[in-house]
């Protein structure tokens, strides 16, 4: 086996700068096709033509540099825009400053439209801030300041989260006189919503009204949106009652409720969306079907898909995608496959992460060689398998406990250009942990800081698994020290892994220690860590202080499961303290929970243990009355009680003989 670093095939590769200096020794590519037209007859509307048609930036630029160089055509603020246009769409903003910079020595002006787009191609690279320097540059370049270009500018800055830029440039523009218009009110309620300042935004909602700036459907879906978002659904329900909602609006306050789980809502405001004449579009559904599916409500999601087609409402991509990821999650594969054939057959066509989720979905249920096939039918098909198909298949094999498929994968990655993130590298660990070569995993983890990825507490926790699962405690807990060293805090996933390996080898006390520094730490339990915490001091023998454990975990609103009765349970029996075993038996049945095999197997073997055959037998008749079959353990305690308390009989008996005989 061989895994290939990532870092020599993964090295940026420099895309060549294009040559834009009006130099007339640059050689022209062939220009042919477009000089044969004389020199004397171009015009305006020619040269357009023949910079928009021709698709080679290389060939346009030549053109271009030629015609301005042979005095046969002066440019004008048209010709300009359709190259600077090409630069930026080619992300040359080198290229794009040299033109503007051009057209301010030609003394060609700079339209409102040019301007506009600059933005966007700043806006593209990220470059927010670079495009409000050029802003303040706006009228060296003969260009006034528009509402229009705030607007723009405004939106780009939101668009990185530049949120200390906005409110200065909102001054600057009420300074050049310059009145906002819906689109502006719209940028600056997204930002004070995005800032968590809905109040503002809903200041602002009633100053736009106040100067006579109609809102439109996105002011108010904004408003109504972050409310949801922020968890008041019922504030937002009441804004959108105070206005005529629209679609976007309801599906902002059904996205609301699918958050809420509050699906009896949901539906009420379909119908009242049919009431008022309003179609839910096919948002409006997948969002119900996606929130129905991740809450395992599969089959009534499937009725919502019903609904939508008798609604003359075609599901979208998503749509499919919610629905098979509902089905895969609760292990229903051929539903999810059948999903999945449909949408092709309904003419949609599967994009990258359809084709995940049902990469995912096979994985999930062990058959990673489909998932395979469907990697090569995504490279014919030229959908591009990205980060996430090669982690997810890379797990698939992971959980197979094959190494050698995850390292192929991993190979195949490196080969196809696509950089693994912290999650490949996690799938990896886990896949080497899984056959206990736990050097190989540490070097990953290391490997992983070489290639600027970071190792992240899930990385670590994979990690720690792994060992305990091998036996190997004392290592885990020396990589539990070493996380703040790469900036990483144990979580209660950590500790429940090391608590669970030091119970497993039998090092109760160093478990008991880590389960204070847990508290000490105030790290979050959860339902996992008091099961393992309670099974600890059973184990060693400390019954009161499990029964302080489930004291706490109730206090802390955790419930207890089959688990946590079963394990007390046992430890009751084992104390001779069966009739409580029974009562904890009893208020199972009165709860959420059922006694089980392991239940009524503990009550067996603890009547067994105290020599109380007659008790032993008539809940082995109760458990069989229950519908369970007793096992091997069940068995082997029963014949062994009968066995003991024959032996006890037989002895006394014996024993009578020899006094009888004596005498």
């Amino acid at each position: 086996m061989y895994l290939k670093d990532g870092c020599s095939l993964l090295l940026k590769v420099q895309k060549p700068s294009i040559p834009f200096l009006l130099n007339k020794r640059n050689p022209i590519p062939n220009l042919k096709p477009y000089l044969e037209t004389s020199k004397n007859n171009l015009n305006e509307n020619m040269v357009v033509k023949n910079l928009v048609q021709e698709p080679d930036i290389s060939l346009a630029l030549s053109y271009f540099k030629y015609i301005s160089n042979s005095n046969s055509f002066r440019h004008t603020p048209r010709t300009y825009r359709i190259i600077v246009q090409k630069l930026g769409k080619h992300g040359d903003l080198d290229g794009v400053q040299y033109f503007l910079q051009q057209m301010k020595l030609e003394g060609v002006s700079c339209s409102e439209d040019l301007f506009v787009d600059l933005i966007g191609y700043y806006k593209n690279k990220g470059l927010a801030e670079q495009a409000l320097k050029m802003f303040y540059r706006i009228r060296d370049f003969d260009c006034k300041p528009t509402v229009k270009i705030y607007n723009h500018l405004l939106d780009a800055l939101l668009a990185e989260n530049r949120f200390k830029m906005i409110n200065p440039l909102y001054g600057n523009m009420k300074k050049d006189g310059i009145e906002p218009n819906v689109f502006t009110y719209n940028v600056l309620m997204k930002a004070l919503c995005k800032n968590g300042r809905v109040d503002g935004a809903r200041k602002l909602l009633k100053e736009m009204c106040n100067k006579g700036c109609a809102p439109d459907d996105v002011s108010y879906t904004t408003i109504v949106s972050s409310l949801c978002k922020d968890g008041k659904v019922q504030e937002a329900k009441e804004l959108a009652d105070s206005f005529s909602p629209v679609v976007p609006v309801y599906n902002a306050l059904i996205s609301g409720y699918c958050q809420d789980g509050n699906f009896e809502e949901v539906f009420a405001l379909l119908n009242e969306m049919l009431a008022r004449g309003l179609d839910p579009n096919e948002i409006t559904y997948t969002i119900v079907i996606n929130a129905l599916c991740d809450t395992g409500k599969v089959v009534l999601s499937m009725a919502v898909l019903g609904k939508m087609f008798s609604r003359g409402c075609e599901p979208n991509i998503y749509t499919f995608t919610s629905l098979m990821k509902g089905f895969f999650s609760r292990g229903r594969l051929r539903e999810g496959y059948d999903v999945w054939k449909r949408m092709v057959r309904e003419g949609v066509a599967p994009n990258t992460v359809a084709y995940n989720t049902l990469i995912c979905g096979l994985c999930l249920n062990s058959s990673v060689v489909e998932a395979v096939s469907l990697l090569h039918e995504m490279e014919r098909t030229r959908r591009i398998p990205n980060v996430t198909t090669y982690s997810t298949l890379i797990d698939g094999f992971a959980k197979s406990n094959d190494l050698i498929g995850a390292s192929e994968m991993w190979n195949r990655m490196i080969r196809s250009g696509c950089h693994p993130n912290v999650v490949t590298y996690t799938c990896m660990v886990d896949a080497l942990c899984r056959v206990e070569m736990f050097d190989q995993a540490q070097d990953f983890i290391d490997s992983m800081m070489r290639e600027n990825c970071t190792p992240n507490t899930l990385t670590f926790n994979t990690f720690i698994r792994g060992l305990c699962h091998g036996g190997r405690v004392d290592w885990s807990l020396k990589v539990f020290n070493i996380m703040p060293r790469y900036s990483c805090c144990p979580d209660t996933t950590t500790f429940n892994e090391l608590l669970d390996g030091l119970y497993r080898s039998n090092c109760l006390e160093e478990a008991l220690g880590l389960f204070r520094e847990m508290e000490r730490m105030e790290i979050e339990w959860n339902l996992t860590t008091c099961n393992t915490t309670i099974h600890g001091f059973c184990q060693l023998g400390r019954f009161r202080e499990a029964l302080l454990v489930v004291g706490k975990m109730l206090r802390k609103g955790i419930k207890p499961d089959i688990i946590t009765y079963n394990t007390l349970i046992n430890a009751y029996c084992q104390h001779g303290s069966v009739e409580r075993a029974i009562q904890l038996l009893n208020a199972m049945k009165a709860g959420e929970w059922h006694p089980d095999l392991v239940s009524y197997t503990s009550i067996i073997c603890g009547f067994s243990k105290w020599n109380d055959t007659d008790k032993a037998v008539e809940f082995l008749q109760l458990m069989m009355n229950e519908g369970f079959v007793p096992n091997i353990a069940t068995w082997d305690m029963l014949v062994r009680s009968l066995f003991s308390n024959t032996g006890c009989f037989y002895q006394e008996s014996i024993n009578e003989l020899d006094i009888v005989a004596g005498e």
